[in-house]
Order: structure tokens, then sequence, then C-alpha cells
């Protein structure tokens, strides 16, 4: 199992995160011993894309531990609100969300006390509800991928891209891949470079501003990225620079497909989304490192959206769907 897999631990301290910042060059962890602190740290990118998921169960288990020494109804309450200070953290991707109100679903008017084990058990359940479905997706993914398929990704698609590239070894297909670095964070050089060379290969890393030259070149015959969220209407909203990606696919000729459990039930179109600007100051600084002359100013809009026109299939747990046809998602016969 990659280590990626498993960045977000539950101890007797409080809840361990590896800092995806500085990872693979260093394998630091972030001890959390508070909601808070935990919020704090998926603020502050300490772990990105599924990470923020896990560490929001794993920060209701902390929220839990506080609210044992309260009564019927007041301990409910202080978990409703660790809830809400979780959620805020991130807006954009409704990982956080869903894996919250999974997790609220079970706390009542119990004392704290009682509450605490329901908790634990409907935090590890969720996490492991998510891993679930990642491989689900991961096996409808592989599915379109062709044996020698030469794969351009960007950023860092997480359990998704684990799940499909898993499904993809089982099945024997060879596989390349060419992957944007992602700036401002590098999650693409650092995070799905490094857990490629954990499952065998020898990827390439790319600038983002070389993907049109990459598929004019024949570097990549298929795009596959994850999403944060995806709207009924068949918008992908992802990191920013997915948006060029697709462009630049449809210019060449290469499908664009993005992966998602599932579309989100709750945003019928963007105008549902809130789509997160982060400090501009951080484009100014790579790894720490301030790589802009002083007296500039940076522009960091997180995530851009990709209208479904320029998305060839987007895969969920339930099978592959053109954008427009997304609410057979949601069919039983699915």
């Amino acid at each position: 199992m990659p280590l990626l897999a498993d960045s977000v631990r539950v101890t007797e301290e409080g809840v361990t995160i590896l800092d995806r910042r500085v990872f693979p060059l260093r394998h630091r962890w972030v001890l959390c011993r508070t909601v808070e602190e935990v919020a704090v740290a998926v603020e502050e990118m300490v772990t990105q894309s599924s990470g923020p998921k896990f560490a929001a169960t794993a920060g209701m288990v902390l929220a839990a531990r506080d609210a044992a020494r309260l009564g019927p109804g007041a301990a409910g309450e202080a978990l409703r609100e660790a809830g809400r200070r979780l959620v805020a953290t991130r807006p954009t991707n409704n990982g956080i969300r869903d894996a919250i109100a999974a997790v609220l679903a079970v706390v009542d008017d119990r004392p704290g006390e009682e509450l605490l084990p329901v908790v634990e058990a409907a935090a590890a359940a969720d996490d492991r509800r998510y891993r679930d479905r990642s491989a689900a997706l991961g096996e409808h993914a592989a599915r379109l991928l062709p044996d020698g398929a030469k794969v351009l990704t960007h950023c860092w698609g997480d359990f998704y891209l684990m799940g499909a590239v898993e499904a993809a070894q089982k099945a024997g297909k060879r596989l390349e891949f060419v992957c944007t670095e992602t700036r401002p964070y590098l999650q693409g050089a650092r995070l799905t470079a490094a857990t490629l060379v954990e499952y065998g290969y020898e990827p390439t890393v790319i600038a983002d501003g070389m993907v049109p030259a990459a598929l004019a070149a024949g570097l990549a015959d298929v795009t596959l990225t994850a999403a944060d969220r995806i709207t009924l209407d068949g918008h992908v909203v992802n990191k920013v620079g997915t948006l060029a990606v697709a462009l630049a696919a449809r210019e060449f000729g290469v499908p664009y497909y993005a992966l998602v459990h599932a579309p989100d039930p709750h945003a019928p179109g963007l105008a549902d989304v809130a789509m997160e600007d982060r400090d501009g100051a951080e484009v100014l600084h790579v790894l720490g490192h301030r790589t802009a002359a002083e007296g500039t100013r940076g522009f960091y809009p997180a995530f851009d959206a990709t209208p479904p026109r320029l998305v060839t299939r987007i895969v969920t747990e339930r099978g592959v769907f053109a954008p427009d046809r997304l609410a057979d998602h949601f069919r039983e016969d699915a």
C-alpha cells in the first residue's frame, strides 16, 4: 500500500497527519491534539486531496473524546459545532461535508461517554466506505485505459488514481504516465509521481504549461484527473489547471476522463459550488521558498470548472457516464 494511502492516523495523543507539503523529500508528521488544530492543518495544506476527508473523520473522533465528559444534549451540540468547523475548511470539495454528515447521523442526545464509541465506529465505517468506493471507481476507470496507454494526469488523484492503477495492473495492462508538476504545491511532481514510482512506474514530470506541447508530441493519448466536485449538469470542478488540460485535450483529439465517487446531488450547477480562492501570496512561493520578486502580487483561484462539452466521460463508483447523462448514476439499475 502506498504511504499516502495511510497518511492520517488516530493515536492516543491525537491525530497525526503526514505533511504533504514536503513529501516525499521529507517524511514529516504533524500532530494535532484538538479539532481546531486539525482544521488549521487542513486549511494550511498539510494534507490535500482525500487527506482532508480522513482528517475530518479523525477530527470528529477527537471532538467525541473531548465531549465524553459532557451530558445529554451538550455533547451532541459540541460534536455538531466541531463538524461545522471542519466543513468550513475546504468548501469546494464536498468530501468533508459528506463525511461529517455520515458521522453526525449517529449523534443524538445521549451523554458524551456513550457517544464516543458510536462516533469512533461511524468514522471508521466512513473511511472504509471511501476506500471501497474508490476501488469500485478504479475498476470502471481501468476499463477505459487501453493496454499500453500513455496517461497524462493533473494534480493528485489520490485513492481514485490508486484504484485505477491497481485495477489496471490486476488486468495485466501496461501503462505509462505523464504528470503535471501542479503549481504552487507541486502535488503532481511530488505526490502523484512518488506514488506511481511506488507502484513500479517511471513517470515523466512536466511543467503545467507544457500540456499542449506534450499532447502535440504524442507523450499522452489519454488525460485523466480526479474531481473535487462534479455538478449534476456535468461541470468538473478540480484543481486549477484542469480546464487547461481539457482544452488542450480537445484540441489534439485526446479523451479527457474525470473521476469522482458520485456527482453531487446538492449541486445542480456551478452556482451551487463555493469556489475557493486562496491567498495569492502562495503563488509567490515554492516549497516554502519565495520565487517571485519583491513587490509582486499573486493571484490564486484554487479551482477551476471544466464545462461538460470538454469532458469525454465521467467515471463514478457506479460506472461510466456521458456528462449529459449523469442522472443515470442515481438509477437503481446503474
